[in-house]
């Protein structure tokens, strides 16, 4: 972008039903400024102004603020004028003034993330003007204190980052309402206004050295830069990297004519929905304040009204407040001002209806008129969002394509776990947070130890990491907490799968195993302790929190069914055991992508026997111990090819390095060198021996079995063996066996020959077949690279891109939460690249081996099986790959049946 182009239009005007702009151009004038160039163009009433554009504020954060302010004055003043002429008043007249509000407006709703200003170009001597114009002495007085405090909070910096600091405005205020002994703002007098205005100035020189400006278009160009400087601030910051948005994208500013709703008890202001947006309910409400400006109704300050007589009477029940009272004190608008209401009725279903959509709306009634404010597409939970998709293709005002674009995928998280009940969080304490790893609301007492796990009925296992010894625990406890880790951490990951509540990466938390005590801000928790944890934003919360599990409604089956009918590409789960495999299907998975072998090892009575084969320095030691574990795999997979009838099942052989299933203290070494009698010190120098400087790139994988090729041998013949006996019973099994993180083809080779002949062995031994499929895990960036020469070898690939990140970017993805956060802060990179698949990069390398892998072998089965299988963005790279599926945990797989089926559609457009 040229930002020096003296020629292009910075600003857009719109007003009197005219308008520059329309709805299409959001990405150059913000969500905001596009939708009200487009309500004037369709007759909606809305107060005239101009909307300065996101590009304008790239320029700023370029050129700084002397320079734009002369880049864009020429446009600035003449749209000024517009709306003069519309308004029939001028800007900074002493007589008959004009002022204006400053808004943001990025291109997505970032509601409450960035700055506001209103009443704009008052003074002392303008408030007079205001005043006699209006006759209402009271009014002009109101908007001067609210326009200084507003101002000096934003523009000049008054109001304290901490949220415990106390605005020094709101205490000047606080101070006069204990002298009059009044409660609401409302209250005060005009004298009081007027000494508030004189208060807060005075605070405002005494804060930061210089007088309250009271030139009009300095007030202007103030506003205007602290609304761009808004965009980096923090609040806008953690929005954007919350939600995925570029910090290119840069905000719009607004500037439009003020409409007063607090000019007396004839005006008013609220916000309203077009549908409700918790339940997707095809309900119009929304709140009311009368004789109030918009700040008042979400601040909390004054309780607000409903504005349909229904609302209200639902509120009034919630209240536990009789109807008589209600009424009185409470009245609708649509009680209370009857004709402004069937008008503001009649515009949300124009709206709605031209937008196609639940829209959220702003309006202001100014001594008995109407002006609508603002309009975008309502934020919704998720179970709205499905219903309200589902109803608006029903009703025939979109298509089917339409619908399943208006999924945002990863909100159907919120309709698949336990979710806090609504009145118990608004009473809830959070005392830390951290990266919400696994979705869902979990509440229990605090346990450190996994084998302690079982200690309470609910229990909440808090660790500063987990491994996988800890299986166990974690799958009886209500919830995991860890102090670190990111989101594809060994917590986070088995979370996800097992569909249980995770945070991990909490950094304030200080956990002592000797104490058993969690220390949070100098606060000290013991074991038993009560804590719950919101694994939908990483809040951790003191004390119990009901929880409620979640309604999966008919609408949501109905979508279900709506994407298989759009994709191609099928969905698999990651399932390591009957249980994940039958809620998968339950949420219709067609397969099961990745089941890890080492997750069936640590149940109490297997991790001996795998313990005595780690330890064992002979042969035929280790395969006493293998053929003690042969039956238990066996019945695992038995039970896993069972729960997924007809569909394939891709097994992964061993995998991780051994050392993890050693014990690491000295009372379980000690009875383990008794059961399998030899000496301790024999226990203690074969640990010594597995311990790796860095056992991620150790021995492990592929090379495990190359080194003891009998655990291959008993894993595939427990693979074999099961789909035999479910064969017996006339259930189909379809097997594929997955040799992991192979580098070279003769590791392939060296693999899948034990398990052919091993395969060929059983079927000699039980006189009977079953088809299966010898392929590999692509992780290593070798692979990718040689990926058609192993093609020529192996029956399928499924690309493991959680290590395939890991080895590409050189980052461990267990100690990547120390700098990772502050990489995407910076810009350095625009997500972390264990959640969202790095297209640039890894994303390379999964289209080479795929092209390299079919270039070879045309029909070659591509899938993957890391976690990026259930983030939409990384479904809909593997979609315009080519991959046959996705493989993601079982919580996910709804997400990833939308995104596939959104993808096709993309695809197609």
């Amino acid at each position: 972008m040229d930002t020096l182009q003296e020629t292009k239009t910075r600003v857009f005007k719109f007003g009197d039903k005219t308008a520059d702009g329309n709805s299409k151009m959001k990405n150059l004038l913000g969500g905001k400024g596009a939708n009200l160039a487009e309500m004037n163009l369709i007759g909606i009433p809305v107060p005239p102004g101009f909307t300065i554009t996101t590009e304008v504020c790239t320029e700023y954060n370029l050129l700084g603020q002397e320079a734009l302010v002369n880049l864009i004055t020429p446009e600035v003043e003449k749209a000024i004028e517009n709306i003069e002429n519309i308004m029939g008043a001028k800007f900074g007249d002493k007589e008959n003034p004009l002022l204006v509000s400053v808004r943001s407006g990025a291109r997505v709703s970032m509601p409450g993330m960035m700055d506001t200003v209103l009443n704009l170009g008052l003074n002392d001597e303008v408030v007079l003007g205001l005043a006699a114009k209006t006759k209402n002495e009271r009014f002009a007085w109101d908007s001067y204190r609210r326009f200084i405090q507003m101002y000096g909070d934003v523009v000049l910096g008054m109001k304290q980052e901490s949220k415990d600091d106390i605005d020094p405005f709101e205490e000047i205020m606080e101070a006069l309402k204990h002298k009059r002994g009044i409660v609401l703002d409302t209250d005060f007098t005009v004298q009081d206004l007027k000494d508030l205005c004189y208060d807060f100035k005075n605070a405002v020189k005494k804060g930061t050295g210089h007088d309250f400006p009271t030139d009009p278009w300095e007030q202007l160009w103030g506003a205007v830069v602290a609304v761009f400087n808004s965009w980096n601030g923090n609040r806008a910051i953690y929005y954007r990297t919350m939600n995925g948005y570029p910090s290119e994208w840069g905000t719009a500013v607004n500037v439009q004519a003020m409409v007063y709703g607090n000019m007396g008890n004839n005006s008013g202001t609220g916000v309203c929905f077009t549908r409700d947006a918790g339940t997707g309910e095809n309900l119009f409400n929304g709140e009311y304040l009368i004789n109030a400006q918009g700040e008042d109704v979400v601040a909390g300050t004054r309780t607000p009204q409903q504005i349909t007589k229904i609302g209200s009477i639902r509120w009034a029940e919630l209240a536990k407040i009789e109807e008589e009272e209600r009424a009185k004190n409470y009245p609708s608008l649509e009680e209370l001002m009857p004709t402004i209401y069937n008008e503001l009725n009649e515009y949300q279903q124009k709206l709605e209806d031209h937008y196609r959509d639940m829209q959220d709306m702003e309006f202001t009634i100014q001594d008995g008129k109407l002006w609508i404010l603002q309009t975008r597409n309502g934020k919704r939970t998720g179970a709205a969002m499905v219903k309200i998709a589902v109803d608006k293709l029903k009703e025939g005002s979109i298509t089917e394509e339409e619908a399943l674009l208006r999924i945002e995928a990863n909100k159907l998280d919120e309709l698949l776990h336990p979710v806090f009940d609504t009145k118990a969080l608004k009473r809830a304490h959070v005392i830390a947070h951290g990266l919400p790893a696994s979705p869902g609301a979990a509440t229990g007492q605090i346990v450190f130890f996994a084998d302690e796990a079982a200690k309470f009925k609910s229990s909440i296992l808090v660790r500063i990491e987990t491994s996988p010894e800890d299986l166990e625990g974690m799958n009886i406890a209500k919830g995991i907490l860890t102090a670190r880790g990111g989101m594809t951490s060994h917590a986070a990951v088995v979370a996800r799968g097992m569909g249980k509540c995770c945070i991990s990466g909490a950094g304030a938390l200080q956990i002592n195993y000797k104490t058993r005590t969690l220390t949070v801000d100098g606060h000290e928790y013991h074991e038993g302790d009560w804590i719950s944890l919101n694994g939908s934003t990483g809040y951790i919360i003191e004390g119990k929190v009901a929880t409620s599990e979640p309604e999966l409604s008919g609408e949501f089956a109905e979508l279900m069914k709506l994407s298989d009918k759009y994709t191609t590409m099928k969905v698999r789960t990651n399932a390591d055991s009957p249980k994940d495999a039958k809620v998968a299907v339950k949420f219709g998975a067609q397969g099961i992508g990745l089941t890890r072998t080492e997750h069936m090892f640590f149940e109490a009575d297997r991790i001996k026997a795998m313990r005595e084969m780690i330890l064992s320095d002979t042969i035929k030691g280790r395969k006493i111990a293998l053929e003690e574990l042969l039956p238990m795999q066996r019945s695992d997979f038995e039970g896993i090819f069972e729960a997924m009838a007809g569909l394939p099942v891709t097994v992964r052989l061993l995998d991780p390095p051994l050392h993890e299933f050693v014990p690491h203290v000295l009372v379980t070494q000690r009875e383990l060198a008794e059961e399998m009698h030899i000496s301790l010190e024999q226990v203690k120098a074969k640990i010594a021996e597995l311990e790796e400087f860095n056992p991620m790139l150790g021995h492990r994988g592929c090379r495990l079995g190359i080194t003891y090729p009998e655990i291959t041998e008993m894993q595939a013949r427990a693979i074999i063996e099961a789909a035999l006996n479910l064969k017996e019973k006339g259930i189909v099994a379809v097997p594929e066996i997955m040799i992991p993180l192979i580098g070279t083809v003769a590791e392939f080779e060296n693999q899948a020959a034990v398990i052919r002949a091993t395969a060929d062995k059983v079927f000699e031994e039980r006189n009977d077949t079953i088809e299966y499929l010898v392929g590999t895990m692509i992780e290593i960036p070798r692979a990718a690279l040689i990926a058609d020469l192993i093609a020529a070898k192996a029956d399928f690939f499924s690309f493991g891109t959680n290590d395939l990140t890991q080895m590409t970017f050189g980052y461990s993805r267990d100690d990547a939460g120390k700098f990772l956060p502050i990489y995407i802060e910076k810009g350095i990179l625009t997500s972390d690249p264990f959640e969202v698949l790095d297209q640039q990069g890894v994303g390379q390398l999964v289209k080479m081996g795929t092209n390299k892998g079919r270039s070879v072998k045309p029909n070659l089965k591509v899938g993957i099986c890391g976690e990026h299988g259930g983030e939409p963005s990384s479904v809909e790279f593997c979609y315009n790959t080519g991959m046959n599926y996705v493989s993601c945990s079982p919580f996910r797989v709804p997400i990833a049946r939308i995104a596939s089926a959104q993808a096709a559609i993309k695809a197609k457009a």
